[in-house]
């Protein structure tokens, strides 16, 4: 199914029918400040598997992001952050950024193994923070590619290769083909392991 969101004004109803689909094991597609990503509830165990298994990834080994709607939830999945990485954060977020931080406890009771790290996001995309704010909790979130590992940014397209694979299709409007920038703080200084989409100049 796909469902069209005004990018602007996101419309109250259509974004309760999204956050149902999510509460009961949903995939849905949606747009980000970047390309476009494919998530789940992150507290949903079943939903969870099935985007793994959608993508055949393993969740210890691969970069998934946590996609929240502002900084909140931070203590809640991330182990304490310095005051220095906090501000930086602040200062670039809402934005076309993944941070990976040291992850909490919580993270690995969520996928059943040793994962260390998180990533975090908080896309300048008012569709994506409305679902995330009205679901309560961050969106489990990884970039939407295609078996040529190409970046789709036509929502039309993408529900045509995904309709029977995922539940929801959310039509925000023609994607962009840059991915996030990637900026790892889990060490003394914040090092950029892959420059994308916003600028950098902050890590100077």
């Amino acid at each position: 199914m796909i469902v069209n969101i005004n990018k602007d004004n996101p419309e109250y109803r259509k974004l309760k029918m999204v956050v149902d689909c999510l509460k009961n094991d949903g995939l849905i597609i949606y747009p980000t400040d970047t390309i476009y990503g494919l998530g789940c509830d992150i507290s949903n165990k079943k939903a969870v598997e099935r985007l793994c298994q959608l993508r055949g990834i393993n969740p210890a080994k691969t970069n998934l992001s946590f996609v929240c709607n502002d900084l909140s939830h931070l203590s809640e999945y991330a182990a304490q952050i310095d005051n220095s990485t906090f501000k930086m954060m602040k200062r670039v977020l809402p934005g076309p950024y993944t941070f990976i931080l040291n992850a909490s406890k919580k993270v690995p009771k969520l996928f059943k193994n040793n994962k260390k790290t998180v990533g975090i996001r908080v896309p300048a995309n008012k569709i994506a923070q409305a679902i995330v704010k009205e679901l309560g909790r961050p969106i489990l979130s990884i970039s939407l590619k295609t078996d040529e590992k190409e970046y789709l940014v036509d929502p039309t397209i993408i529900h045509d290769q995904y309709k029977k694979r995922v539940d929801l299709v959310i039509d925000g409007g023609i994607g962009n083909v840059e991915p996030s920038t990637v900026v790892n703080c889990t060490g003394l200084e914040p090092v950029l392991v892959r420059e994308g989409a916003g600028d950098i100049d902050f890590l100077n």
